[in-house]
Formats: C-alpha cells, sequence, structure tokens
C-alpha cells in the first residue's frame, strides 16, 4: 500500500488476477476427508456450499492431487476425466451462494502415502517414508517432468470443472517444497544443491501452469516462508524464491505458509498438541507408537492472533506481488491490520470449521468474537471427514 492512501475495506469487491472477489476472505484449504473414491461426494459438495453461504469470496478445496501417486492418501481427490461431473457440482453449488472457488492443485511427493496409493512415493533423494512404513522413491528427471506438465493438464481440468481459480502447492514440504528444502533435497544434479537448482521444480510448475491457462483463472500459490525444521528451507532463501515467482510472472498471488506436513506440522497450526486424539484415530500398533513418541512429531507452539504476520511482513516489504495472509485471523480488528499493513487478502481456515458463516457475522457486526479455542481437536478428524468437534 502506498505511503498516504486509505487502506481497502476487507468485505469491498476485491481483483485477483483477471477475477473479482466479492470481498477479501477466503477459506483456506484445510483438507476434507470427504472424497472417498478420490471422486467428490454430497458431503464435500455441503462442506464448501456452507462456507460459501457463510459469507468468504472464495473458497478452496484441497486437496487435488495432480497425479495418482501425488496423494496423501488413496481417497484423495487427483484431477482427471472420472473426477470432473462431481468437480462441476460442486463448483456449481458454490457459484450459486455468490462465491469463488478454488482448486488447491499439489503433488504431495514425500508426505504421500505409497502403501494407501499402491504406488511409491516420490522424493527429492528417496528416503523413509513414516506415513506408509517404505521407502520414498528419488524424483528422476524424467518423474520431475511428468509432474509439472500433470500441474499444467490439472488447470486445465479445473477450468473445465467451472473453478474461478487454483492454488499451486509450494509448502508443507509436499514435493516442490521438499524441492527447496536443504535438508531433504541432497541431490548433485540441476534439481539441487544450490538455491537456484533447488527452485527449479516450483518456478517450472508455476510456468507451466501459467502456460497452460493463461489469464483464463486467477493462479495462487501457497508458499512456505520456512519449514520450522533444522537445516530446513528459511526465510532468507524463501524471500529470493518468492521474488523469482513474482519475475516470472506465473502466479497472481502467494498465500503465506510454514511448517512441514512430514516433520513439523503443528508450526503451522499453532495451539494445543491433540496427540490423544490423533493416537486415537489409528489402529493398534500405530496407536501406541502415536502416544510413546508422537509428542515429538506434535510439538506444541502458543497460539495467538495473526501468528504469521512477522514472517509475514518481510515479504511485504520485499514484493510488489499481491499476498493473503494466513495464520490466526478470527476477527474484524486482525482483518482490518492486515489491510493497513499492505496485505490484499486473508485466509481462515479453523474459526471457520467452529462457525461457518463467521465471516457474515463480522460483517454485520464487527465485535463479533470467534468461538475457536484453537484446540486443534479438529486435525485427527480429517480421517472421517474434517468438522470441529465443539460444534
Amino acid at each position: 500500500m502506498e505511503q498516504g492512501s486509505a487502506a481497502p475495506d476487507v468485505f469491498e469487491a476485491a481483483r485477483l488476477g483477471p477475477l473479482t472477489l466479492r470481498n477479501r476472505v477466503i477459506k483456506a484449504a484445510t483438507f476434507e476427508g470427504m472424497t472417498k473414491g478420490a471422486v467428490v461426494t454430497d458431503q464435500l459438495i455441503e462442506f464448501h456450499r456452507r462456507h460459501a453461504a457463510g459469507g468468504v469470496g472464495m473458497t478452496t478445496v484441497a486437496y487435488c492431487a495432480v497425479a495418482p501417486e501425488g496423494r496423501t492418501e488413496r481417497h484423495q481427490i487427483w484431477m482427471r476425466p472420472e473426477a470432473l461431473p462431481g468437480l462441476r457440482r460442486l463448483t456449481d453449488a458454490v457459484h450459486a451462494e455468490g462465491a469463488a472457488i478454488s482448486a488447491q492443485l499439489g503433488h504431495a511427493g514425500p508426505v504421500a502415502n505409497g502403501r494407501s496409493n499402491g504406488v511409491p512415493s516420490l522424493a527429492p533423494s528417496g528416503g523413509f517414508n513414516p506415513q506408509s512404513m517404505r521407502m520414498n522413491r528419488k524424483a528422476t528427471p524424467a518423474d520431475i517432468e511428468r509432474v509439472t506438465k500433470a500441474y499444467g493438464d490439472a488447470a486445465l481440468l479445473a477450468i473445465e470443472a467451472g473453478f474461478d481459480a487454483v492454488e499451486i502447492h509450494l509448502g508443507h514440504n509436499y514435493l516442490a517444497s521438499a524441492f527447496l528444502s536443504p535438508r531433504l533435497n541432497k541431490r548433485r544434479d540441476e534439481y539441487g544443491g544450490s538455491l537456484e537448482g533447488r527452485a527449479k521444480v516450483a518456478l517450472g510448475i508455476a510456468r507451466a501452469v501459467r502456460d497452460a491457462v493463461g489469464d483464463r483463472i486467477a493462479v495462487l500459490a501457497k508458499f512456505n516462508m520456512d519449514d520450522g525444521v533444522p537445516g530446513g528451507f528459511w526465510l532468507d532463501e524463501s524471500l529470493q524464491v518468492a521474488q523469482w515467482l513474482e519475475r516470472d510472472g506465473g502466479v497472481d498471488a502467494l498465500e503465506l505458509t510454514v511448517g512441514s506436513s512430514l516433520l513439523n506440522p503443528m508450526y503451522l497450526f499453532r495451539g494445543d498438541a491433540p496427540l490423544r486424539e490423533f493416537a486415537g484415530a489409528f489402529p493398534q500398533p500405530q496407536r501406541l507408537g502415536i502416544a510413546l513418541v508422537g509428542g515429538r512429531f506434535l510439538r506444541s507452539y502458543p497460539y495467538q492472533e495473526a501468528f504469521l504476520l512477522d514472517s509475514a511482513r518481510q515479504f511485504r516489504a520485499a514484493l510488489r506481488l499481491p499476498l493473503v495472509l494466513l495464520g490466526g485471523i478470527t476477527e474484524r480488528a486482525t482483518m482490518d491490520r492486515a489491510m493497513a499493513e499492505g496485505f490484499q487478502f486473508v485466509a481462515m481456515a479453523r474459526a471457520l470449521l467452529r462457525e461457518p458463516d463467521l465471516v457474515n457475522r463480522i460483517r454485520k457486526d464487527p465485535a463479533t468474537r470467534s468461538l475457536c479455542i484453537h484446540c486443534n481437536k479438529c486435525m485427527p478428524t480429517i480421517f472421517r471427514g474434517t468438522h470441529c468437534v465443539l460444534a
């Protein structure tokens, strides 16, 4: 935002690339656990319809894999012709409520469960996969070329299905993010070593999507500011890659995130670590293992409103590209603060699981307070349909 100019109203219409949203609030992607058979279900449609009716400018469908081995488990949607009828029903339902809808396109890479998917998981350097208790397969240059093309193909299918935007997943140590990580990427070819090498996959994916869709739909990227693990991708390198993404013109906005679904997921979520609930979602012997050593994986970080703002400010200072502020946004004052500091959009997730109509109520009464207590007990519900256990 230029000095002296007024901050935009979060509830006024806003441009996102070629798209106009009715307001600046985005429902962030939260894996819904509602896609049995890797296709859209009535349950998934109702989930997003409720958020659209609740007032968001755009809701984000998570998670739309670009290839079968890119799913975290076999029931996740992957973008193929068989998924089209359900996806069209989904986009129609959201549009009927006046909101836009985005498809989060991703490849889980080393976070994928190869045992569930029936095909080995891909990773920059191979290694053991704790999800499947099997070894990841080191991605070959041919794999990288295939997956990069698959992103473009998936974006085209999203257009055919009626989506208004796609969000490229470049975070959480999924495949592109794993390539960015010095800890996970030990390659010595053109896709490893220097930051330029490690960034080739992420930059190539963004270019492939832009080349495929042009300006027909908006293109966002969910992008890690840091992984939250020793030896991982950190702010200094992340800022540089963000500047390269801006330079290349492949994305219309960045949604800034942190953390590693592989190594440190609570770094993104903050608040209580629901260890007992996660253990209860698994059969033995996994349940016992999670109870005994899960605390090393599900670490607890204190929650505070706008907990990613300090890091995100560094990106706002370095970029002209529109940015989406994520992380602990539950009230009008935080939204206004984000607008005043130059962020173009805000994204909400857990608070909307508790109250899908929260955005409408905040718009009508700025003093409205979220009922979310950041217990994170919604996280283990992904295995049976994501929901707030207190709602």
